[in-house]
């Protein structure tokens, strides 16, 4: 027990380091899309960390059995180094025993992983599509940069000075419509208001642009003449009430719906999703001998080759997932080939280590 302690301690600390290193990479670089987005105006600053937090699911099902592995190489490659995996051989522990050891914290790593890949991940997946579409679809001013002039789609154009300190009012603003008239003439309408609020109707659920203190002028396009309306009040319809747009995209569904479902898209994802806890198995199987290492060669002379190795990996199942969704390939094939090939390298590597010793 005490050996079981030290050597799981060692490899969750290892991976947990790695883990969060590649996370933090990971989601600085979606942060930073995400925000370039909000400062385009595209969406608004107030939903990026509930975007970041359904998005974490999908960085961990990825992250988590490629910082296992790395921390079974890292953690086993330090033993090497300090011969203490030597004293362990001496002491009567086979590489069988190693390999017995690791597979408890890569039972947990897997279960982990599986409740990403099975559930989280859709789910939140499923979630930030449905935010993003609903802003998409919606003009919402409390998007708008303040100072620039932004194009919300359908010939609408808004500005505003800025907003005031809690960001629920707008100073200034500007809007610049294109619409109809009932003849189906064009008309070209201008409105400028001192100031302006989003509101929801509780009853509907339509949202409005009330603006305050401001004129209005409908200009058609090769006339002289111009309307012009001042208004105390003036409330512009947004959108109606809400509906939750239609996805049925295959990474959004559930996996309970993904094994009732026939479509070659539908049954590549669920491969997917199962095959990835499955992975952190196999991947622990590879880093065992790939660990071994004397202290001449140094803790990362098997690094770069065993990133080599998962990037392969991990390819392979995302040009299947590919081929699959397309029909290219048997969907009774799949994916598992790939995991058995995998499986075998590591079994094929496991004995050439142990007819070496994993001493040495």
């Amino acid at each position: 027990m005490i050996i079981f302690r030290y050597l799981t301690r060692e490899i969750l600390l290892t991976m947990s380091a790695v883990a969060g290193v590649l996370l933090l990479v990971i989601m600085g670089s979606r942060f930073i899309r995400y925000f370039s987005n909000a400062a385009e105006g595209e969406i608004p600053v107030s939903i990026l960390g509930t975007l970041m937090l359904f998005h974490l699911p999908g960085f961990l099902e990825l992250i988590l059995p490629l910082a296992f592995f790395l921390g079974i190489l890292l953690a086993y490659g330090q033993l090497y180094l300090n011969s203490e995996i030597t004293v362990l051989v001496a002491c009567g522990t086979s590489p069988h025993r190693l390999l017995q050891v690791s597979l408890v914290p890569a039972t947990l790593v897997a279960l982990l992983v599986g409740v990403c890949s099975l559930w989280l991940t859709p789910a939140g997946a499923l979630h930030n599509e449905v935010l993003l579409e609903e802003q998409r679809s919606q003009l919402d001013f409390t998007a708008l940069a303040p100072g620039r002039f932004q194009d919300f789609g359908g010939g609408r154009t808004a500005y505003t000075e800025g907003f005031n300190d809690d960001g629920t009012r707008m100073q200034e603003v500007f809007i610049s419509e294109r619409q109809s008239r009932s003849d189906d003439t064009p008309s070209t309408v201008v409105t400028r208001a001192g100031a302006g609020y989003q509101t929801v109707d509780e009853e509907t659920g339509s949202r409005f642009l009330v603006l305050e203190d401001g004129e209005r002028y409908s200009v058609d396009p090769g006339r002289a003449q111009a309307e012009r309306l001042e208004f105390g009040t003036y409330a512009v319809r947004l959108s109606g009430a809400a509906q939750s747009p239609e996805l049925d995209a295959p990474e959004y569904a559930t996996t309970a719906a993904l094994f009732s479902a026939e479509a070659l898209p539908a049954l590549a994802q669920l491969q997917w999703r199962l095959g990835l806890p499955l992975m952190v198995f196999i991947l622990t199987l590879l880093a065992m001998p790939l660990s071994r290492v004397n202290p001449r060669q140094g803790r990362f002379s098997k690094l770069l080759p065993a990133i080599f190795l998962y990037v392969a990996y991990l390819s392979l199942l995302l040009a299947a997932l590919d081929a699959i969704g397309r029909g290219s390939w048997p969907v009774a094939i799949g994916m598992w080939p790939i995991h058995g090939g995998f499986l075998a390298i590591g079994l094929a590597m496991m004995a050439r280590a142990q007819r070496k010793g994993m001493s040495g």
